[in-house]
């Protein structure tokens, strides 16, 4: 079997339309118009949708390293890069006699001290996205007409975080330039030579990490006008400067910058189709288990910031949209249990007969002995934190687990029920939070006086959780 994961960073599953009216979620409107994503709605009809999934360790490279591992990161570590120690998705695979290809923008992961393509056979890297120094030429930029920045003492900061993103744009002329086009035709190429040139159309592992949509959002046409109110005259920000909306952006303004998120997530959509559609055209579709999904949401107002300014493990941040479509399990079907990041890995181990836990064996570094040959051998289990969703999808179970960990290093822990979501700051930074989800989805009353008792039992269970984890 194939395994194709698709991630598209920063996508919240109330902006993906298989999700409207799904675990109390309903899509969002911009100027009268729901926003669409048909490719994800489609993949959902051929897959299994979980409705209630949940990102653990928060944001972007905790995210991935839970993913690559199978385990929680949040209590440990932060984000930092992979460690000698840790059995990535890539490499236990790779024992397994996978062809694997990792292919993204996600320009952090380009970043030379993460050695994110550990274990990878190809990894293929796009440049130029968010403020990669791609282009260094110093080509003159307009900073006013798609950027405000807020005249304060984080304007050193971000002005030529904002330039360089400008200057990476200015080589787009058309739609295919774009971001989201280059890693999808990056992705296509690899397909096509392992199966038109190798003649390989089993045991190919693709990664396609792309960075879109996350900010900037600055979708081409039609996706720019798509969902803009034909009576707005302001100002088209594309990257507003993460932080407090009050004094910063009018509403108006606000709408606009979520109608560009909103056309940016139709675009990332389109091009995405593009792939799966290649997956059929390529004879791989029956053979191939194939996940969509996402690192975290995103903040556009719901507790007075926009953008991931604040470590707050809020509905808009931690709920992720995920589609696992197997080819033989969970068709049309809607998982309404309990899930969260840490089961992606142990899900596909589980689909491909890899058992669990894993053994490692390596050489141990002595202090004597120069060569592999003269270090000792090591052997050790590798314990994943996660549960395969298998049973989930071919209705064996009802739920993998009572609830789900949200957390922030150092931040901000939370642990969500089908009814409460409790949140711990354990920075001290501000008090513990409570919330009714049945009755307030996107956590705006804070109940927790009402309800102490309820507080301390989920205070109790997440401390107990972290605890146990080994």
């Amino acid at each position: 079997m194939n395994v194709v994961v698709i991630v598209t960073d920063s996508l919240r599953a109330d902006h993906c339309s298989a999700y409207d009216g799904v675990g109390r979620i309903r899509t969002a409107r911009y100027a009268g118009r729901r926003v669409e994503t048909p490719n994800f709605d489609k993949l959902a009809e051929e897959g299994t949708l979980f409705a209630h999934a949940y990102s653990e360790s928060l944001p972007t490279l905790p995210t991935r390293t839970v993913w690559w591992t199978g385990r929680t990161q949040f209590p440990f570590r932060g984000w930092q890069q992979f460690e000698h120690g840790d059995y990535l998705f890539a490499e236990v695979l790779w024992d397994k006699g996978y062809e694997s290809a990792l292919i993204t923008d996600t320009y952090h992961l380009h970043k030379p001290v993460y050695n994110a393509g550990r274990g990878f056979d190809t990894t293929i890297f796009v440049r130029g996205q968010e403020y990669d120094p791609w282009i260094v030429e110093d080509i003159p930029v307009d900073l006013s007409r798609w950027h405000r920045l807020r005249g304060d003492e984080s304007d050193p900061l971000w002005r030529p975080r904002f330039e360089q993103y400008l200057r990476n744009r200015s080589t787009f002329h058309g739609e295919e330039d774009w971001f989201v086009p280059r890693v999808t035709k990056e992705a296509l190429r690899w397909l096509e030579y392992q199966v038109k040139e190798k003649g390989r159309k089993d045991k190919l592992f693709l990664w396609v990490d792309y960075f879109d949509p996350h900010e900037p959002w600055d979708p081409p046409e039609p996706y720019w006008s798509l969902y803009k109110d034909p009576n707005y005259t302001g100002p088209d920000l594309i990257d507003p400067v993460p932080g407090s909306v009050e004094g910063y952006l009018s509403e108006e303004e606000l709408t606009r910058v979520k109608s560009l998120y909103a056309g940016e997530v139709s675009f990332v959509d389109k091009w995405v189709g593009v792939l799966l559609d290649a997956l059929r055209d390529l004879g791989l579709w029956k053979n191939t288990l194939v996940m969509w999904t996402s690192d975290h949401g995103e903040p556009f107002g719901e507790h007075g910031i926009v953008r991931k300014a604040r470590p707050w493990n809020y509905e808009e941040l931690v709920r992720i949209p995920w589609i696992v479509r197997h080819p033989e399990w969970g068709r049309g079907k809607v998982v309404d249990a309990l899930v969260q990041t840490t089961e992606l890995m142990p899900t596909i181990l589980d689909a491909l007969g890899v058992p669990t836990p894993l053994p490692l064996t390596f050489r141990a570094p002595a202090s004597t002995g120069t060569f592999p040959q003269d270090m000792p051998v090591a052997k050790k289990e590798v314990l994943l934190h996660g549960f395969s969703l298998l049973p989930l999808m071919r209705g064996e179970v009802d739920k993998v687990r009572e609830f789900t960990c949200s957390g922030h290093y150092g931040q901000q822990w939370s642990i969500q029920t089908h009814e409460w979501r409790y949140i711990l700051p354990i920075d001290g930074s501000k008090p513990p939070e409570l919330y009714h989800r049945p009755e307030d989805l996107y956590d705006g009353r804070n109940v927790l006086r009402k309800h102490r008792d309820v507080a301390d039992e989920l205070e109790l269970a997440l401390r107990r959780w972290i605890a146990g984890l080994r």
